[in-house]
C-alpha cells in the first residue's frame, strides 16, 4: 500500500519515474527502486535519510534529470514503500550497507559507474558500505550530505543543553522515542522546522519536510533512531577511497558543521566541503539546486561519459 503523503506540491511533488524495479537485499528484503531520466544518461544513485523516503529527493531529481542525468532512488528498509520492519531490534548499519549494495547491483549494469550520494542516514549508509566490492565497483565519486560519522547525540543542538553529557542523554531519548508525531499541524510544523531546517525556511520546504517525516511509521522512526544514537562509523570513513564531496548547512542542529570537517579530514580524497549558509539539516529540500550542482560537478569531473569502466576493480569484499 502506498505511503505517499498529501500536500507535496510544486517542485516537491513526486516526479514520475521512467522505470521501477525491485532490489533484493541479502536477507531477502525487497526494496522499491525508482529510475528517473533518460536511459543513457550518467547515473546518480541517492540514499535518503532517517524518517524520509524517495519523496525527499524530488527537487534534486528534477534538477538533475533536466540536465540529462539518470537518477536512481530507493526507499530505505521500513521507510516509504519498503516492507515494514519485521524485527526492529535487528536494525544495523550493516543492513543499510547490504541494501545499498543490492540497489547498485539491481539498478546498474555490471561495471557501470555512478556518482553515489546520501543524506543524513543515507550518508551513513555509504560510510557503512566502505570497502564493499559493490561500492568500489560502481562508485566513481561520492557525496556525503548533512551527515556525521560518530557522536551524534552529544554534538546535536536540537535540545540546547550546555553540557554535552546531558545533551547526549536527551538526544538519545529523542532519537529512540516511540511517541507518535501525530497529524501535521501549525505546532508540529514549527517544532520540526526548528529541529531540521535553517532559521528562515521557505514555507514550501517546511510543508514538504513535515509531510515526509510525519509519513514515517513510529516504529520505524524509533528503531532506526536507536541505531543512530549509538553510531560510530569513524573507522569506515578512511576506506571511502573514491573522490568524495561533503555538503553541510551552517545551521544544522542534528549534524552540526564540525561533523563535516571531521569527515573531510578522514577522507582519503575529499573534493571539498560545501557550506550552505543559513541552511539546516534538510539541505536537499532547502537548497536543492546547490546539492544537484555538487552532484553534477562530481559527474563531470569523475564519471566517464559512457558511465562504465573498461575493467571494474577486483578487490575482495569486506563485511561491515
Amino acid at each position: 500500500m502506498s505511503r505517499i503523503p498529501k500536500g507535496l506540491t510544486g517542485r516537491y511533488a513526486p516526479p514520475a519515474p521512467a522505470r521501477e524495479l525491485t532490489a533484493r537485499s541479502g536477507d531477502g528484503v525487497r526494496l522499491p527502486v525508482e529510475v528517473h531520466g533518460r536511459a543513457g544518461g550518467p547515473a546518480v544513485v541517492l540514499a535518503h535519510g532517517w524518517t524520509c523516503s524517495t519523496l525527499f529527493w524530488a527537487p534534486v531529481i528534477r534538477d538533475l534529470t533536466a540536465s540529462g542525468h539518470r537518477v536512481v532512488v530507493y526507499d530505505q528498509r521500513g521507510h516509504g514503500r519498503s516492507p515494514a520492519l519485521a524485527t526492529p531490534m535487528a536494525c544495523s548499519t550493516a543492513m543499510l550497507a547490504d541494501d545499498l549494495c543490492a540497489v547498485l547491483e539491481a539498478a546498474l549494469e555490471p561495471g557501470e559507474r555512478a556518482v553515489i550520494g546520501g543524506h543524513s542516514m543515507g550518508g551513513m549508509t555509504i560510510m557503512a558500505a566502505a570497502g564493499r566490492q559493490r561500492l568500489r565497483e560502481h562508485g566513481a565519486a561520492l557525496l556525503l550530505c548533512s551527515t556525521g560519522a560518530q557522536h551524534l547525540t552529544g554534538q546535536a543542538r536540537v535540545l540546547p543543553f550546555r553540557s554535552e553529557r546531558v545533551r547526549a542523554v536527551a538526544h538519545r531519548a529523542l532519537l529512540g522515542s516511540s511517541a507518535p508525531l501525530g497529524p501535521v499541524t501549525p505546532l508540529t510544523r514549527k517544532a520540526l522546522a526548528y529541529g531540521t531546517l535553517g532559521p528562515r525556511p521557505e514555507r514550501d520546504a517546511v510543508e514538504a519536510t513535515a509531510r515526509i517525516v510525519h509519513a514515517c511509521p513510529t516504529r520505524v522512526r524509533s528503531a532506526w533512531g536507536g541505531v543512530l544514537a549509538g553510531l560510530d562509523l569513524s573507522a569506515k570513513v578512511p576506506h571511502l577511497d573514491a573522490p568524495t564531496a561533503v555538503v553541510a548547512g551552517t545551521h544544522d542542529r542534528l549534524t552540526p558543521l564540525p561533523h563535516a570537517h571531521r569527515m573531510a579530514a578522514l577522507l582519503p580524497d575529499c573534493t571539498g566541503v560545501h557550506q550552505l549558509e543559513g541552511r539546516g539539516h534538510m539541505t536537499p529540500l532547502e537548497e536543492p539546486e546547490t546539492v544537484a550542482a555538487v552532484l553534477a560537478g562530481l559527474v563531470r569531473d569523475h564519471l566517464a561519459t559512457a558511465g562504465r569502466t573498461a575493467k571494474p576493480p577486483k578487490k575482495k569484499e569486506k563485511s561491515a
